[in-house]
């Protein structure tokens, strides 16, 4: 009898162990939205083509973004992130202006996924400034009204905006400083953030002075998709691209974002 009940007690305890471990544990999701900039050319990006035959290595700052999400790092961000995992869920893509993200319905796919505690990251404004791309093109007004929607609907959800302002292009420069391409969309952007008291990474200014602190030639060639034929299969031709980003200057760049979340605790 006395065996019978050290058997029941064990099994009771091992259990409630089995069940502790198989619990999922909390994690945060970091949705990030915007362009070509910020998307994940590598993760099914275009169906059916494989990434390094085809892409390679134009890499979006998403695309990298989850290497900083480690232990020793979020302690580092703990009041925006209270969990102890993070899933980066990066659904920018090429082209997209925020109208368009709207209506093509990616931000309701986002929205309908929220959850409270998540993180959605925002940066628009390549596409929305493109007035002789009229299929894309979003004035100051319109542009501040979609972050106003992403915003309030994200809060409704209890997840947390943080706005992001466009990354620099690699042009142009004077007199060995990179200067701002985007005319007032940053400042739309950082107009938002305090009417609507939420948070903002400068990343216009931040990438910068960070590129113009390289120097020109080393971001054209290190940073950028400058490089000559013959290198990557999928620029047989070469390549002279100063809004799209390299592997390393993709880094580069998650790293900027990541030193701002850490401003921001």
């Amino acid at each position: 009898m006395k065996s019978r009940c050290i058997i029941s007690i064990f099994c009771m305890i091992l259990a409630f162990a089995i069940m502790s471990f198989m619990k999922p544990k909390p994690r945060t999701t970091v949705y990030l939205i915007g362009d070509s900039t910020v998307a994940d050319y590598a993760n099914n990006y275009e169906e059916g083509k494989d990434y390094k035959k085809t892409r390679y290595p134009v890499t979006g700052w998403g695309q990298v973004f989850q290497q900083f999400f480690v232990k020793d790092s979020l302690k580092k961000i703990d009041k925006l992130i209270k969990t102890d995992s993070v899933f980066v869920d990066d659904r920018a893509r090429g082209g997209r202006s925020t109208r368009i993200f709207f209506q093509e319905g990616r931000w309701r796919s986002v929205y309908d996924n929220l959850k409270k505690g998540d993180l959605v990251l925002m940066q628009f404004g390549h596409n929305d400034a493109a007035e002789d791309r009229p299929e894309r093109y979003v004035n100051i007004e319109g542009y501040k009204e979609f972050l106003r929607l992403f915003i309030e609907q994200t809060q409704a959800k209890g997840a947390k905006p943080i706005l992001i302002t466009p990354v620099a292009r690699n042009f142009p420069w004077k007199d060995g400083q990179l200067q701002n391409i985007h005319g007032l969309y940053p400042q739309a952007v950082k107009d938002v953030a305090k009417e609507m008291n939420v948070l903002c990474i400068d990343l216009t200014q931040k990438s910068i002075d960070f590129f113009t602190k390289k120097g020109q030639s080393y971001v054209s060639e290190n940073y950028f998709m400058n490089f000559k034929g013959g290198i990557y299969e999928a620029y047989a031709d070469g390549q002279k691209d100063n809004t799209h980003f390299q592997t390393k200057g993709a880094i580069e760049v998650a790293r900027l974002v990541f030193e701002g979340m850490k401003e921001l605790n």
